[in-house]
């Protein structure tokens, strides 16, 4: 293609993307092993299950600052050397406080990913096809997560589990030396690099000429009106996909008595199908903005989808057939990323130079869903041991986001409050 080097960045982060997700869907397939060998219970495995999300969160704008003030190929190489180091060590977890403390330290690693990929982007992706190249990003991270689940099991009968931490691990080791080798963090610096493609991306972009590099203050992010509303609906995307990647499995055996294969293609289904989703979120927006402003074409896909996603897992309850509940659920959640993609491009319209600290903002405030979903499964499951009211309370909080998409503005500017 005409832009080789910057489709080949693209290609990295979707690796990257892919890694995280491998890494973090894997105990939720293994947590009936470790539960039974580490004798822990419901509540204490929803305990494990959100302290990756604590150290997310706690790191996520750290993590960004340091992108922004060091640039991603250095901060990228760290974290990930981090969490797949935290990943192995998994593999020698022997009680709950052990397990805890492992997967708090694994995330954060992970805390700096996602941020440091949005740099990536402000300096390397043009605005126009900014949409599209987030869409095709997660949909890598999703495809590996759907898949993941199926991997697993088709190893799981000659691996322990410990033993496919360990192999997980290395695979992001293996990442993070072929980025620090290849990658640079701005496109001149490239030698790979034409002039023509030099110029063409540092002219559409959509970055200030001045080469101003200090990182935005807390102040300058929350005085951008859209930070709040992308917050919200960032909150409601994490508490879905935690349930999808922690408890679904479990849900699926407790409520509806899957096993086997089943089971199996059933708990990856809503990130497999997320993977079409990431596409159509992100180069619809994309698409749909030549049409109508990029305003609008980004809240359609925003108030869209969350609205498409409540209803689907509003559905998944009413029913007492496992395979048409499984199958609401999943479109529920591929739903729900269809709001992906145009968040974190108008996260990184809205941060232009401070895209990493912007989206670190994001992504943090997202995590405290993360946090509170596992959690609040576990107590609701625990006292009423209906399976079913968790779902209920998903659907509403996906109404709620889409409400707060018709506040996102991506035309908003952190220098221009800075």
């Amino acid at each position: 293609m005409k832009f080789s080097v910057r489709n080949r960045v693209v290609a990295f982060t979707m690796a990257l993307a892919a890694v995280t997700y491998l890494d973090r869907v894997c105990i939720a397939v293994l947590a009936p092993k470790i539960s039974a060998e580490l004798a822990l219970s419901r509540i204490e495995m929803g305990y494990i299950f959100s302290a990756f999300a604590v150290a997310y969160a706690a790191f996520g704008v750290p993590a960004a600052w340091w992108a922004d003030r060091d640039g991603a190929r250095r901060v990228l190489t760290w974290v990930v050397l981090v969490w797949s180091a935290f990943t192995m060590a998994t593999a020698a977890a022997w009680n709950f406080m052990s397990m805890v403390i492992i997967r708090f330290l694994f995330g954060v690693g992970e805390a700096g990913a996602w941020p440091s990929v949005a740099r990536v982007y402000s300096r390397w992706i043009p605005l126009a096809d900014r949409g599209r190249i987030q869409g095709i990003f997660f949909a890598g991270a999703h495809l590996s997560g759907g898949l993941t689940p199926l991997v697993v099991a088709a190893i799981a009968g000659w691996l322990e589990w410990r033993a496919i931490f360990l192999v997980f691990g290395l695979i992001g080791i293996l990442w993070a030396v072929c980025w620090y080798a290849w990658f640079r963090d701005e496109p001149r610096e490239h030698s790979s690099v034409s002039a023509e493609e030099r110029d063409h991306i540092e002219a559409t972009r959509g970055l200030p000429t001045a080469q101003n590099h200090a990182p935005a203050s807390w102040t300058a992010v929350f005085k951008t009106p859209t930070v709040a509303p992308l917050c919200i609906q960032a909150f409601a995307n994490s508490y879905g996909f935690y349930f999808f990647i922690t408890w679904l499995p479990t849900y699926l055996t407790q409520a509806h008595g899957m096993t086997g294969a089943e089971l199996a293609i059933f708990s990856g289904l809503p990130l497999m199908l997320s993977f079409v989703a990431d596409l159509t979120g992100g180069a619809g927006s994309d698409r749909l903005a030549q049409t109508i402003s990029r305003r609008a074409a980004r809240r359609v896909f925003g108030v869209g989808g969350y609205v498409l996603a409540a209803l689907g897992i509003f559905l998944a309850t009413q029913l007492n057939n496992g395979f048409a509940a499984g199958l609401f659920i999943a479109i529920g959640g591929a739903c729900s990323m269809l709001t992906l993609a145009p968040a974190w491009a108008s996260a990184v319209d809205v941060g232009g130079r401070h895209a990493g600290v912007t989206a670190g903002v994001m992504n943090t405030v997202g995590q405290v869903g993360g946090i509170l979903s596992p959690l609040v499964l576990a107590y609701l499951v625990d006292a009423t041991n209906n399976w079913n009211l968790p779902l209920l309370v998903l659907a509403g909080i996906y109404a709620i986001a889409g409400i707060a998409w018709l506040a996102v503005n991506p035309d908003q500017r952190v220098e221009a409050r800075a």
